[in-house]
């Protein structure tokens, strides 16, 4: 009877201690996408508040803000595996203040007002599903694949759309967006719970809650340019 006693309070210590390494690990994810957001607000507005963004708009340097994000993106998904912990923590900070640099446009386009308040909406919107992610007990991988294919469809939408132009199919595109970016959040939230393993070292732990960030970085960025489309007004 002792004995039984013993392993069950065994049990429960290693599965409280699982529980409260899974919460670290979660909140250095949240810290990391956290910053990478504010960096990116900060150098998005100082590019427009210094006329930085505008100056470069029209000329060649603009492509080089506009594709380095993504080179980096591609960098810190493809080759992380090969990086030392501290350079893939300076890539995902180089890339997010960049796409802050790229995105310096929106405080030219939208009112200051209307892009905080759809940034509010965004975080509670955002808040709420990833926290149905991390709590949910439903496998929410089946949604995975249509989600991707939501995602390609609409990368495949907004490239036409800029042919096209169209005021009608670009509402579509961003409600559409909306619904994929919120499905996403809370899909990419169990998902980096899941690949969460107790004892690992410090560096490939790490280097999880980097990738981690990075993925819930860009649904929340997404969601946030998604609903700007739709609610954003607009500098007359």
């Amino acid at each position: 009877m002792a004995t039984n006693q013993s392993r069950v309070e065994r049990v429960q210590r290693t599965t409280a201690d699982i529980d409260l390494g899974l919460r670290q690990y979660m909140l250095r994810v949240y810290n990391y996408m956290g910053g990478g957001l504010a960096l990116t607000g900060l150098v998005a507005y100082a590019g427009a508040a210094t006329g930085f963004y505008a100056s470069v708009a029209q000329t060649p340097l603009f492509w080089i803000v506009l594709l380095a994000p993504l080179a980096l993106v591609l960098l810190l998904s493809f080759r992380i595996g090969r990086m030392s912990l501290g350079a893939a923590q300076l890539t995902f900070w180089a890339y997010a203040g960049l796409v802050g640099l790229s995105l310096s446009g929106i405080f030219l386009v939208y009112t200051g007002e209307s892009i905080a308040r759809v940034f509010f909406i965004s975080a509670a919107t955002f808040a709420a599903t990833s926290l149905y992610g991390y709590t949910t007990r439903a496998d929410l991988s089946r949604f995975g694949s249509f989600l991707f294919m939501g995602l390609i469809g609409l990368v495949i939408a907004t490239l036409v759309n800029m042919f096209l132009a169209s005021s009608a199919l670009q509402f579509a595109i961003s409600v559409a967006g909306v619904l994929i970016f919120t499905g996403l959040t809370a899909f990419d939230t169990q998902r980096i719970k899941n690949v969460y393993v107790e004892g690992e070292d410090d560096v490939i732990a790490g280097k999880k809650a980097t990738i981690g960030a990075l993925t819930l970085y860009l649904d929340f960025l997404n969601l946030f340019l998604m609903l700007l489309q739709l609610f954003g007004d607009r500098r007359r």
